[in-house]
């Protein structure tokens, strides 16, 4: 089973990210659960949202503390060094963030890449909303499902020029990393 955590402020689709993952997966043959966790419910509060994916029913039902990836949607909650906590030795940590993955890791103490999503998204979608470009480029990374899932999956959650906007945001998103860095596991 491979669990993530998504961490992000309201506003930005960190619940909407979790819920296309696990669509992902799905179209990709994989059971999978997305569920969030906010407190106050307002644009900028911090947000969690949570996915798991298997091979296998999944049964489990609680909140995900030891996750095997970490995709964080704005870098500002990087102050708070507990985010990485729980996170399993030999995992890794996607930002949105201009910053450099190198730095981050050498802070963090794990793997981590950083993708300029929100710019991207701009760019592409005329939005600032990261999260098809930080799925697109996490699925690049980690090579744990093809592409083509997320395009089946967000076919199923837009129509028309947004989705044409959205396909265009993951291809290109994609490209800009460098393909099944995290496909196998660091040595913890």
């Amino acid at each position: 089973m491979k669990e993530f955590r998504i961490h992000g402020r309201g506003g930005q689709g960190s619940v909407a990210a979790a819920y296309l993952l696990a669509a992902a997966a799905f179209e990709a043959g994989f059971t999978c659960q997305a569920f969030p966790s906010f407190g106050a419910e307002r644009r900028g509060a911090p947000v969690t949202a949570f996915v798991r994916i298997d091979s296998a029913p999944i049964h489990l039902r609680a909140q995900i503390q030891t996750p095997d990836f970490l995709i964080v949607q704005d870098d500002t909650l990087l102050l708070d060094h507990a985010i990485t906590a729980g996170l399993k030795p030999g995992g890794a940590m996607l930002v949105n963030s201009e910053r450099p993955g190198e730095a981050i890791a050498a802070d963090f103490g794990c793997r981590a890449f950083c993708v300029p999503a929100t710019a991207l998204a701009v760019e592409t979608i005329g939005k600032p909303i990261p999260n098809t470009a930080l799925l697109a480029a996490f699925l690049g990374l980690s090579g744990l499902m093809p592409l083509e899932a997320l395009a089946s999956a967000l076919k199923g959650r837009f129509k028309g020029d947004t989705l044409a906007r959205n396909l265009a945001l993951i291809d290109r998103t994609a490209a800009s990393v460098p393909q099944g860095l995290w496909k196998e596991p660091a040595d913890a």
